[in-house]
């Protein structure tokens, strides 16, 4: 997945993104003045086969939505963040995804790693959250959480 930003991103966005990346296995671009035509040619370039744009409100990471490489919409999150600033330890090429919230299942797709009922370490754990829709957290090859987490406020339905 190619991960960017809205234009004009705070360093906490871009830090973000560059942990969401790392995380992933995706890659992270800086947008600079790319407009959505020419960030799916560059998830093209790079093998990427979806796009995720993280929007901002007052500096913080606030929106994700995700695409496909034709453009089409797959997914948008309103969400909060707990960056780390630490390594996250985690083996991309091993991760998976163990889902709690049903609605964000679609995740592992969007992602490409497979969706497991359990796993003990490396991992991504979509959790239901009193205050939340879920909270998305990683777990490393270790199998301890790591700093950074994703808190999903909200899921959009674009056929609203």
């Amino acid at each position: 997945m190619l991960i960017s930003t809205s234009r004009k991103p705070s360093q906490k966005t871009r830090k973000f993104c560059k942990n969401f990346a790392h995380a992933t296995d995706s890659t992270s671009v800086n947008r600079g003045k790319m407009n959505m035509r020419e960030l799916l040619l560059r998830a093209l370039d790079e093998d990427e086969v979806n796009l995720a744009i993280v929007n901002e409100i007052k500096g913080n990471p606030s929106r994700i939505t995700f695409y496909s490489n034709k453009g089409e919409e797959l997914l948008i999150v309103l969400i909060s963040a707990s960056l780390s600033n630490e390594r996250l330890h985690i083996a991309p090429s091993k991760l998976k995804v163990v889902s709690d919230v049903q609605d964000l299942n679609c995740l592992s797709d969007i992602l490409g790693f497979e969706l497991v009922d359990n796993a003990e370490d490396n991992y991504i754990h979509i959790s239901e959250d009193d205050d939340l829709i879920a909270r998305i957290n990683f777990i490393n090859k270790f199998g301890d959480k790591t700093d950074f987490q994703i808190n999903v406020k909200k899921i959009i339905d674009n056929n609203d």
